[in-house]
């Protein structure tokens, strides 16, 4: 199963950017993106989300992002998505208006929330080339249980979790198909609440790691493209994007 790289979302909020005259923020699935406000975007419109990572195809509709996002990936050239600062804003991935799908699809496809258009749309994952002089070099050891693939963001094994039987490991609760509830994070609520676990999923990493040194001390080793809520920008923010001063939010 691969990343789901590009999806029909829903706009849960639009937000005013300070001293800013054309642009604005929309709230989607909880990521903050810049949009342009002369597009017209309502809360509660259908959009096409495309995510950090994402890499483009050359098209007319995308020639928008020649001159900030142009890149080559082996033979291919596209147009590669990361987190970007705009009027000292961060932003993270793509809002493009419904009709871009639409033009490429026929009159039985139906519009819903969370379906993946990533093949729709000719996008892809944006793999960096590796250095010559570092091919080959894999650095640390990494948890043997994760199985290969390419898609989810990943906490490592021995991450301890919450749960309404008390504290286990991310390795107990995948290996035990643990059916009972985890603590998590209400973005909408701002609260701590018990909720039930969608799926368990044992996956393979791309020797991504990154370890996360709290000021308490305490340590979370996650894969760079882990999502983590950072609470006084109320936005989320990838392991590799953070740059070391933020509030992060940890249940």
């Amino acid at each position: 199963m691969e990343r789901k790289l590009a999806t029909i979302q829903k706009i849960r909020e639009i937000r005013p950017i300070e001293g800013a005259d054309a642009i604005e923020l929309a709230i989607i699935n909880g990521w903050q993106v810049v949009v342009a406000k002369d597009v017209g975007h309502k809360v509660g419109d259908f959009v096409v989300y495309c995510e950090i990572d994402s890499f483009l195809p050359i098209r007319e509709e995308f020639e928008f992002l020649r001159k900030s996002s142009f890149k080559k990936m082996g033979d291919r050239e596209g147009f590669r998505l990361k987190t970007i600062k705009l009027r000292g804003q961060i932003s993270q991935g793509l809002v493009l208006p419904i009709s871009v799908l639409m033009s490429q699809v026929d009159d039985t496809f139906v519009v819903e929330e969370g379906v993946d258009v990533s093949e729709v749309l000719g996008i892809v994952k944006y793999d960096p080339p590796i250095p010559a002089q570092l091919a080959g070099k894999v650095k640390g050891h990494f948890p043997s249980f994760i199985r290969k693939t390419d898609e989810e963001r990943c906490l490592s094994e021995d991450v301890i979790v919450n749960t309404e039987d008390g504290p286990m490991t991310i390795k107990e609760i995948c290996e035990s198909k643990y059916t009972g509830k985890v603590l998590s994070y209400n973005t909408i609520t701002d609260e701590n609440e018990m909720n039930s676990i969608n799926s368990h999923s044992i996956q393979k990493n791309n020797n991504d790691w990154y370890m996360i040194e709290l000021e308490s001390g305490k340590t979370i080793k996650a894969t760079g493209n882990h999502r983590i809520w950072l609470p006084e920008l109320k936005c989320f923010r990838e392991v590799r994007e953070l740059l070391g001063n933020e509030t992060v939010k940890i249940t």
